[in-house]
């Protein structure tokens, strides 16, 4: 009793000793939160080159961009782009870039994957040099949600895994918001970066996609302690900008005056004033909700939570960064989904700081809104490819068959078990997550790549073969007449041309529906009627058809042929 009183303390350390090791033993086995480098370069890799290769040039941007990016590697003239054998004046780093990529892989992969490939190079440069203009702007750990806000956005989903030209401006808007966040620390460095991605951008899509850009550095410069070299090396900046942008111009007005005449017009009639500016700012503002979730919310969310710090260069950089893009894409570009892209990177380096101060009900509760939803999405995506392949759920697929006519589905044992794999493992994650404010945005990101996933490996043969003109255009290949002179087309849009020109070698010559006499054979694109076509006196129809998804007439192609009369045939 006595030795119990004397000495209670050492008898209570020998038995705690192990508490230590209890700790270690506890400590979380998920993904640590903010993602590591490899974590995040994985995520991100499955993100953006998933889905660029394994199908046909689609509808639209995808197949046209790879139509003129196919006639620069047949006919190997790289200075003027071109489309089935006609000028298309349009600038041309994409395609520079995306014809490089066919032409180094044209011994593995045909011209639309390689030319894809792009595409995936320009996502990854522009999500670098987000991340790098968040590092500047606010801090490492919090920048690591930029690349996650940018990829999560469902509006660049859409078009990060189609040829598209935009996507090389984006990045050079990504480099040139990195480059003027930089000014202060690394002027020079800053001057020449901001430079160099304001000329790029020029060769990649004009100047009317680049003005934003101007209002902003001249702000970036007018918040600096340091103005006045500032501003002298905004200028030389600008200079290097046209030297950049100048030297193919100056190609173009020696080698083709005529090719350069019709490039300028394009540019002046894309800066011209929209003719229903208020209008396109109104539909871009009732777009960015779901276009730029989530990256609108946490922005706004920023604005309430840092409203007494909004004067800071963090804050009020992005800030006027997104107002004069938004009012300068609305009055020049429209308000379309493809230019909206350039929305993007002021909202997400707005949204950042939002990530880590959402309160912890808002943060739980879009940490579960993501994983309910996407974790449905993949259910669905499973039911979906079930009725596809197996014929269950029955009303399911005949839904399916109804909407794509003629489709098949297979069971491909490769795409099937890649897509368990990724189930799993996002079932794994939601499950070892640890708690952190970046636990949601994880998530989400996340979530959208395994949605992506499963639609590339289990959808996408049914998606490819109701977007593509392979069919098509072989069919009307085997229309056509061994011998003809030329093929009028009426109201066929630039991605039709494409796609038959890339599939079988099919070549139209624009015509307008006066002048469609021009040729013996005439394709038109809707019915006669519809285009104001006359096609009496002599046409008759030998062939229509499209795309399987396409049953109305004003949907499909229709080629006629122009039949002589007997009293025009010589010796009758």
């Amino acid at each position: 009793m006595a030795a119990f009183f004397l000495f209670p303390r050492p008898m209570r350390i020998r038995s705690e000793c192990p508490m230590p090791v209890q700790v270690e033993q506890a400590r979380p086995k998920g993904i640590r939160l903010p993602p590591s480098g490899w974590t995040l370069a994985v995520l991100l890799a499955l993100y953006i080159f998933t889905g660029l290769i394994g199908h046909d040039p689609w509808k639209n941007d995808d197949a046209l961009t790879i139509g003129v990016i196919h006639e620069m590697v047949a006919t190997g003239n790289w200075l003027m782009p071109g489309l089935a054998g006609q000028p298309y004046p349009d600038d041309p780093l994409y395609y520079w870039v995306g014809a490089t990529s066919s032409w180094l892989l044209s011994w593995l992969l045909p011209v639309h994957d390689a030319a894809r490939l792009a595409s995936g190079l320009f996502t990854l440069l522009a999500l670098g040099f987000i991340f790098l203009a968040a590092r500047e702007l606010h801090d490492r750990e919090q920048a690591t949600a930029a690349p996650l806000l940018l990829a999560g956005s469902i509006g660049f989903l859409f078009h990060a895994h189609e040829a598209q030209p935009m996507l090389a401006t984006l990045t050079a808007h990504t480099a040139a918001y990195w480059s003027l966040a930089l000014l202060d620390r690394k002027p020079l460095r800053g001057a020449v970066c901001f430079g160099v991605a304001l000329g790029l951008g020029f060769l990649a899509n004009g100047l009317a996609p680049m003005l934003p850009l101007l209002p902003v550095a001249a702000f970036a410069v007018w918040r600096s302690a340091n103005r006045q070299r500032l501003a002298l090396l905004l200028l030389g900046s600008l200079l290097l900008a046209g030297v950049l942008g100048g030297w193919w111009l100056a190609f173009l007005f020696l080698a083709a005056p005529a090719y350069l005449a019709g490039l300028l017009q394009s540019e002046l009639t894309q800066l011209g004033i929209n003719v229903q500016p208020l209008l396109n700012l109104r539909e871009l503002l009732l777009m960015l909700p779901w276009y730029a979730w989530p990256a609108f919310p946490l922005a706004g969310w920023t604005l309430w939570a840092k409203r007494r710090q909004l004067t800071s260069i963090s804050l009020a950089l992005p800030i006027f960064a997104f107002v004069v893009s938004l009012v300068i894409v609305g009055v020049t570009l429209g308000a379309r989904s493809v230019p909206a892209l350039l929305l993007l990177p002021p909202l997400v380096l707005l949204a950042v700081p939002g990530v880590n101060s959402l309160r912890r009900g808002a943060a739980n509760a879009f940490d579960w809104f993501g994983m309910i939803t996407f974790s449905l999405f993949a259910l669905l995506a499973w039911i979906g490819w079930s009725a596809m392949v197996f014929g269950w759920p029955e009303r399911l697929a005949r839904q399916a068959v109804r909407l794509q006519p003629g489709f098949v589905g297979h069971f491909g044992l490769l795409a099937s078990g890649f897509a368990v794999l990724a189930t799993l493992l996002w079932c794994w994650l939601i499950a070892t997550s640890v708690r952190s404010p970046m636990r949601g945005i994880m998530h989400w990101m996340a979530g959208l790549t395994l949605f992506w996933l499963l639609i590339v490996t289990l959808w996408m043969p049914w998606i490819d073969y109701g977007k593509t003109y392979r069919h098509a255009s072989a069919a009307l290949a085997r229309a056509l007449p061994e011998k003809r002179d030329c093929i009028a087309g009426v109201n066929l849009s630039d991605a039709i041309v494409a796609s038959l020109d890339y599939f079988d070698g099919i070549r139209t010559v624009a015509a307008s529906p006066s002048d469609h006499r021009k040729c013996e054979l005439l394709l038109i694109h809707g019915t006669a009627n519809e285009s104001g076509v006359s096609v009496a006196g002599g046409w008759r129809q030998i062939w229509e058809g499209g795309r399987p998804a396409e049953r109305r007439e004003s949907e499909k192609l229709h080629l006629y042929r122009r039949e002589l009369k007997k009293s025009a045939i010589p010796g009758k």
